[in-house]
């Protein structure tokens, strides 16, 4: 009888486990899906506001890691470094 109790307790720990890395992958999953998402709009709005005359965003690491971190904001803040700052 003690060996089976003991068997049942193993088996919803190590089904309570499974079921906490699903969730934490699940979690993890939904962070990537939206760096990426952000990455992809934001590279987008440069794209676009680099076809408006007089707007010369440079497509680099620091930019493209801005725009990929934050998204739209960071291509405000691109945007608002080059104009104001004069950085490229």
């Amino acid at each position: 009888m003690g060996s089976m109790i003991g068997s049942i307790v193993i088996f919803v720990v190590v089904i309570a486990l499974i079921l906490l890395v699903l969730k934490l992958i699940g979690k993890s999953m939904k962070i990537i899906w939206t760096v990426l998402i952000n990455a992809i709009v934001g590279f987008v709005v440069l794209f676009i506001l680099n076809l408006i005359p007089g707007v010369d965003i440079a497509l680099n690491w620091w930019s493209a890691l801005l725009t990929g971190a934050l998204g739209i904001p960071g291509v405000i803040l691109v945007l608002i470094l080059q104009l104001v700052l004069g950085i490229k």
